[in-house]
């Protein structure tokens, strides 16, 4: 809160300037209109309005996401033609696109020859997912390799052990790019250990999302750092009320010399290793990985830091340490493909791959999330695949760590239930963990959502992971997972129960058909604005 505080201060004063200009400017211009600039402000809105209504429904997007808008600008013209025309449409983030396309031109995007092969293999093997994986390598443009090492942590406490000893052996350099950094025992003893590596000599780079990160960090730890001999940057600072405000860096990645690189959905905090009790037990996810593949992530994170710092990774640099020793299964232990989603593409990549995974399964799609705020199309292929017989599951937080959005989830339950999906909550706590898997053949892990932020919004990363050992070890923590939650039912949700911010074991009420119709009617309201949480 302290830090939230100082950057309020700071940022005051240059707001409550800013403010008085605009009434200064306003109060001259509708005295040399003799008071006519409302109307005339008005009758502008009003037609930009218009304008921005036909372009949205035109537009090749989530419907939802279009609904919402065309409902805001139609009810508050002036309002709403305003507040698109600063947050709604991907144009307001030019300046952030034009300074990572400057960035990217810096490298060759991680190239593996056997890319294509890679593809023709698991679309011999599967025509439907390869075409998938295809897509998601094609609009991306990251390549497939063929998996090197792949180690799962079903916890945050198991990777935390591993990250400290690989970081020990870093002789070129780290790169370090998290959603949220704090001070504590997770992140203290990693920084002692990557300031020891710093005196030694080794390139040491920090980078935070600034929003993400804005009541745990600060200027005044990016000074304590520099002291220690390692550089650290904000990604997409926040001063002011911006165009690109909701575009946040929501990826999670550790690159060491270009050998091994960690992601999933750990954050560097406490309670992301159970450190700190905040919401019962933390269960989250990560991954370990060497070969090729790295690169793609040393790639991720470079073109992010060449975008927001003066300090330039060097292509030789970069390049460093492309091929791991630590194989031992080669091409047999099936194939990966790590990709980052970005908001000012034009294509979704996880909702287009998640909605292809589930038309596609035969058998089975499992999801861990901890929001559960879907689009339409995304919407309609869970309860399509469930409807045709697939066995789909979702594993929500028993615990929630946002009473309003937990609240929001529950409310595609129902409709989700309906069509068969099973849907389970972690009673010891909150599930932090985003994976998928189905049939035994293709799982992802990673930082995506099944919310829009993470969908539409921010900038994400993941890793496609076809016939690997992985998915086995991830398969096997979702039902061990499972064994500690509780299903969900059709009773829970016609009584109410679902509908308080209190669990399922604590919250039993009678059923009552003029509840379940109330909480019905705000479950639309809900889905209406569930683009805006």
């Amino acid at each position: 809160m302290k830090k939230i505080l100082g950057r309020v201060i700071v940022v005051l004063p240059a707001i409550a300037i800013q403010i008085c200009w605009y009434l200064l400017m306003i109060s001259t211009f509708n005295g040399l209109l003799q008071g006519h600039l409302g109307d005339i402000i008005s009758t502008l809105f009003s037609v930009l309005a218009v304008i921005f209504v036909v372009n949205i429904v035109g537009k090749r997007d989530e419907s939802s996401y279009r609904l919402l808008w065309v409902i805001v600008i139609v009810t508050m013209p002036v309002l709403g033609a305003l507040l698109y025309f600063m947050v709604g449409n991907k144009k307001t983030g030019r300046q952030l696109k034009k300074r990572l396309d400057t960035s990217y031109a810096l490298f060759d995007i991680p190239d593996d020859a056997q890319s294509d092969e890679c593809l023709s293999d698991i679309m011999k093997d599967d025509l439907r997912i390869g075409q998938a994986v295809r897509h998601v390598s094609e609009s991306t443009g990251f390549p497939v390799f063929k998996n090197d090492t792949s180690k799962y942590y079903p916890f945050g406490e198991d990777m935390f052990v591993d990250m400290c000893e690989d970081l020990k052996k870093a002789k070129k350099y780290i790169y370090v790019e998290y959603f949220i950094i704090q001070s504590g025992r997770f992140w203290d003893t990693l920084t002692d250990i990557m300031a020891e590596k710093a005196s030694e000599g080794v390139d040491v780079r920090v980078m935070y999302d600034d929003l993400g990160s804005i009541g745990t960090y600060s200027v005044a730890d990016i000074a304590g750092l520099s002291k220690r001999g390692i550089k650290c940057i904000p990604f997409n600072p926040f001063f002011l009320i911006r165009s690109q405000l909701n575009n946040r860096d929501h990826r999670k990645i550790m690159v060491i010399d270009g050998k091994v690189a960690y992601s999933g959905g750990v954050n560097l905090a406490d309670e992301y290793i159970n450190e700190v009790e905040r919401f019962g037990r933390w269960k989250d996810i990560g991954f370990r990985i060497t070969g090729k593949a790295v690169m793609s992530y040393a790639f991720m994170f470079a073109e992010f830091w060449n975008a927001f710092s003066n300090d330039l990774i060097d292509v030789n640099d970069f390049s460093y340490g492309a091929n791991s020793n630590e194989s031992s299964h080669g091409a047999s232990n099936g194939y990966i493909l790590p990709y980052y989603d970005s908001p000012i593409r034009e294509e979704h990549t996880s909702n287009e791959l998640f909605t292809d995974m589930l038309s596609s399964a035969t058998d089975y799609v499992w999801f861990y999330t901890p929001y559960l705020i879907l689009g339409d199309s995304l919407f309609d292929a869970f309860i399509r695949a469930a409807k045709r017989g697939v066995d789909v599951r979702i594993i929500m937080p028993g615990i929630p760590d946002k009473n309003m959005v937990f609240r929001l989830s529950r409310s595609y339950y129902e409709d989700l239930m309906k069509a068969g999906v099973k849907i389970y909550e972690y009673t010891p706590g909150f599930v932090h963990a985003k994976a998928f898997i189905a049939d035994d053949k293709i799982a992802g892990i990673g930082t995506v959502n099944l919310d829009y932020r993470s969908l539409f919004l921010h900038f994400e990363c993941n890793s496609i992971f076809y016939k690997a050992d992985i998915i086995k070890e991830l398969k096997k923590d979702i039902l061990d997972t499972q064994a500690e939650c509780v299903e969900i039912t059709m009773e829970d949700v016609r009584s109410g129960i679902l509908y308080s911010s209190k669990s399922k074991a604590t919250n039993i009420v009678p059923s009552d058909n003029k509840k379940h119709y109330i909480s019905r009617f705000i479950n639309n309201i809900l889905h209406v604005i569930a683009p805006l949480l």
